[in-house]
């Protein structure tokens, strides 16, 4: 091409970094970014070992996401090894950890990744604006952003909004583009949190076990079923058997106002070992002789009814069948992921918005969900890259 087109990216976490650098050969691109530096939610992301993947492939990968149907096509064209190889193109070579979660080789702290990338778009020549945060559109839905030196409308160029949800607002995702994109007539899912915990009417008698975790549970709520660790807080129940099931229950509290979790506190031992147990003991000596810790048994006392307790003729299913009411998420600014964004009938199969085909958008923004363990940097990056490539076939370079 004789001239060089113009690509603006709104928004410089995972979505925005890998889009700019796939474009970058083709075209010159600005990256706007709120905060002071880009990937401040990729830091934070990291903190405790950067989950950047998973090794699940295929369907297994694909029925990880809502919806796996609109995610799959992308996640089959950038998916973990594609994010893995281009990790390594930048020098951040990867491993794949015990539970199938992938993450930069020992020794390499999230910051080095993050300078990696931040290094690669330097060497490309992208331009990173710092401290530029969209405000809205103007009267042709071009961006306007708002900086210490005023106010800059995107007039040039097709513009990806990478822009994340509402989760870890100190990070910069707020969720405030949400009005401006329906006052240019998207339609927009209200925001809600994903990944976090659940509210619960505990008992005072609980208070003692705040903190203290639940382990080697299993969860179900509606058709799924999690087995892994669940930790007591202040206010219900949080931890990585938790997470996965959010989707289903904030179904259910959106048609019925509630909830229920089903918990097995004995996932490995089968009901009637249970039983066996306990027929050989006296009354006093029943919760040892089901091995639980205190906390499982503060839990299961907390939630069985006292006459069908005192009673114990159904002990050993109660045990595998705990039916604990939730009664509400925790608000989203705690969550670790958002669900809801930009619906999928108003995205081109490239993420060019129908109504406005020179704004396309990526990541955290669109209307997926995905639980933790690498899976929502990996739909982030394959919707960025999606985009990305879009872009590049509208302008000709692919």
């Amino acid at each position: 091409m004789s001239h060089r087109p113009t690509v603006s990216i709104i928004g410089g976490g995972p979505a925005g970094l890998i889009a700019a650098d796939l474009l970058a050969g083709h075209c010159t691109v600005h990256v706007y970014e709120r905060g002071r530096q880009v990937g401040r939610k990729f830091l934070v992301a990291g903190d405790g070992g950067l989950n950047i993947t998973h090794s699940d492939a295929g369907e297994r990968l694909f029925a990880r996401y809502l919806p796996a149907e609109r995610m799959r096509p992308y996640l089959h064209a950038f998916g973990p090894e594609a994010l893995r190889a281009w990790l390594e193109g930048m020098g951040i070579p990867t491993f794949v950890g015990t539970s199938g979660r992938v993450f930069p080789q020992r020794g390499i702290k999230p910051y080095a990744v993050l300078a990696a990338m931040r290094e690669r778009l330097r060497m490309k020549g992208v331009h990173v604006h710092l401290q530029h945060h969209f405000v809205g559109f103007n009267a042709h839905a071009r961006p306007v952003l708002e900086h210490a030196g005023g106010k800059v409308v995107v007039t040039e160029g097709l513009v990806l909004f990478a822009l994340g949800g509402a989760s870890w607002p100190v990070t910069g995702s707020t969720g405030d583009w949400v009005a401006p994109f329906r006052s240019i007539g998207v339609q927009v899912t209200d925001l809600a949190p994903s990944n976090c915990g659940v509210e619960i009417d505990l008992p005072d008698a609980l208070a003692v076990h705040e903190g203290k975790p639940l382990k080697n549970i299993r969860i179900t709520c509606g058709t799924i079923a999690v087995h892994g660790e669940a930790t007591l807080t202040r206010t219900g129940l949080e931890g990585n058997a938790i997470y996965p099931v959010i989707s289903a229950v904030r179904e259910a509290l959106r048609e019925h106002g509630q909830a229920v979790l089903e918990i097995d506190l004995k996932p490995d031992v089968t009901e009637e070992e249970l039983q066996r147990r306990l027929s050989g003991a006296a009354w006093k000596e029943r919760m040892a002789a089901l091995r639980l810790d205190r906390a499982q048994v503060a839990l299961f006392k907390a939630f069985t009814p006292m006459q069908r307790f005192v009673d114990g003729s159904t002990l050993a299913h109660d045990v595998k069948h705990l039916q604990v009411p939730v009664h509400a998420l925790r608000p989203i600014g705690e969550a670790i992921s958002s669900a809801g964004g930009i619906t999928w009938d108003e995205l081109r199969d490239d993420l060019a918005l129908v109504k406005h085909p020179h704004l396309y958008a990526a990541g955290e923004m669109i209307d997926w969900d995905a639980p933790t363990g690498g899976f929502l940097l990996q739909g982030a990056f394959a919707l960025g890259h999606a985009a990305a490539m879009g872009m590049l076939k509208v302008l000709g370079g692919a």
